[in-house]
């Protein structure tokens, strides 16, 4: 058998592909989608407070706010995952038992939180001062021009980077596989693994890896269309004149000739 042949049957086979495709679709994806959305949503709320915290003239809010980010995006996403999930394992035992899925999603939102903070931090303080204290003129407090104004402004304009951080969430998905989750948990990657280990052949993980691919590449160009309206804005319309009559032709006409 030729190299290309013996490569087409590791890689493209279309019966390995076949057999792993409905696990894929029924647990591996709902699952990954899980993961990734959960870290998300746990990681923008942490993130935020991170990202206050990190602004705030208080020094013992901004300090621990710092060696929080700088630990978190300095550990290997792995690194932490094992030390969430094997650390925490006894605890997780008394609240919800011998269940690593909820520990996983611990994992990637305390992942996630380091990232997600320092982007909502720069897109706060990327809103000028004066709004600020355009706000304080009006009579907002402090706390409510941050809440009501200049966090909503720093939000927006960082949305494109929030979408990217959520790409990555979806591929670092793939590492929760470490922490031994049962067969209704895993995710793509590990599913297209089992079947690959299995059968010898690589076509169901190649197969986990267009999963990511279509889920990724589409957000890619959302994130992309995102940042050009925040840059552009919405294409500019001709104001229509309601009262513009419907015979230009007459619009020279003396006012008697008019009909």
């Amino acid at each position: 058998m030729d190299p290309l042949s013996t490569l087409w049957e590791t890689f493209f086979d279309a019966d390995a592909m076949r057999e792993a495709l409905p696990e894929m679709l029924t647990v591996g994806l709902p699952n990954t989608l899980i993961l990734a959305v959960s870290a998300a949503l746990l990681g923008s709320v942490l993130g935020l407070l991170l990202a206050v915290a990190g602004i705030s003239r208080t020094r013992w809010l901004r300090w621990p706010a710092r060696v929080y980010t700088d630990v978190f995006r300095g550990l290997p996403a792995a690194a932490t995952i094992l030390l969430i999930g094997v650390g925490l394992a006894p605890l997780g035992m008394e609240v919800w038992g011998p269940d690593p899925y909820p520990l996983g999603i611990l994992a990637l939102s305390l992942i996630a939180a380091a990232y997600i903070g320092e982007i909502f931090r720069s897109g706060i303080q990327s809103v000028e001062a004066a709004q600020l204290e355009g706000a304080r003129a009006l009579g907002f407090s402090w706390a409510d021009a941050m809440r009501l104004v200049i966090i909503p402004q720093g939000i927006r304009r960082v949305l494109p980077a929030w979408v990217n951080q959520l790409i990555a969430l979806i591929k670092d998905s793939s590492l929760v596989y470490f922490l031994g989750l049962v067969a209704s948990q895993r995710e793509l990657f590990r599913i297209g693994q089992d079947y690959a280990a299995t059968t010898g052949n690589e076509s169901a993980l190649l197969l986990a890896g267009l999963f990511y691919l279509a889920l990724t590449v589409p957000l890619t160009h959302v994130v992309n269309w995102i940042d050009r309206r925040l840059r552009h804005g919405r294409p500019a319309t001709a104001p229509v004149d309601e009262d513009e009559d419907d015979t230009p032709a007459l619009a020279g006409a003396p006012e008697g000739d008019r009909r």
